[in-house]
């Protein structure tokens, strides 16, 4: 199948990444960047591009996949709504409706976040932010999943772009064995999430729409 990447660059894509490059059922990859991300594979074929709210200008390149697997995300740190809401929102519908057009039996799969919600009515912005776009993703397709995970385990490299970030799973990474026999749905790693995200697209199980942690792991195992 041939998958279409958001965000490779950052952590969850990292893993997302290389789990598509190890998987055989995975012949093509389409990573859309802001910049190149400097490795090259067979498999691989980067898509540059700078406004992430209009990307018809793609659609000849993107061609028509099978699955996209959208991990461009930000943290909500410093950011008003409406700056946030463009990031997460905005550039999230452009991909899937850019995509959908060419290939309606896409499956897309959002990176979320646990916590997100779906009332759009909490007094979180992020959380609403995140449920408004889900639902709105949700309502788009069928085949859309939304993945919500907790906490993420980096592995093989994966690297967060984000700072604090990156001294939280510096500090914390050493415990996740504990952690993840004490909380086992609310834990994962970048790897599993990516072997997730493929089998999403091959499993013929019904399985809500929204998976958490729990299906995650299932899933990738």
């Amino acid at each position: 199948m041939k998958v279409v990447i958001f965000g490779a660059s950052g952590m969850i894509g990292q893993g997302t990444l290389r789990a598509c490059l190890l998987d055989e059922t995975v012949t093509e990859v389409v990573a859309v960047v802001r910049r190149p991300l400097g490795r090259a594979h067979p498999k691989l074929r980067e898509v540059v591009h700078a406004d992430f709210t209009d990307l018809s200008a793609l659609a000849e390149a993107l061609g028509t996949p099978d699955a996209c697997f959208y991990c461009l995300g930000i943290s909500s740190a410093g950011l008003g709504e409406a700056e946030y809401t463009v990031i997460t929102h905005d550039y999230t519908l452009a991909a899937a409706r850019t995509l959908l057009a060419s290939n309606p039996d896409l499956t897309f799969v959002y990176v979320s976040g646990s916590g997100a919600d779906s009332t759009e009515s909490g007094s979180t912005m992020w959380a609403r932010v995140r449920g408004r776009t889900e639902n709105a993703l949700l309502a788009l397709s069928p085949r859309t999943r939304i993945i919500r995970p907790a906490y993420i385990r980096p592995r093989h490299g994966a690297r967060s772009r984000t700072r604090s970030y990156r001294l939280l799973y510096a500090a914390t990474s050493w415990l996740y064995p504990l952690l993840h026999r004490l909380l086992p749905r609310h834990t994962t790693t970048t790897d599993t999430l990516g072997r997730a995200m493929i089998a999403l697209v091959h499993t013929t199980e019904d399985l809500p729409r929204i998976l958490t942690s729990r299906e995650i792991n299932r899933l990738g195992a």
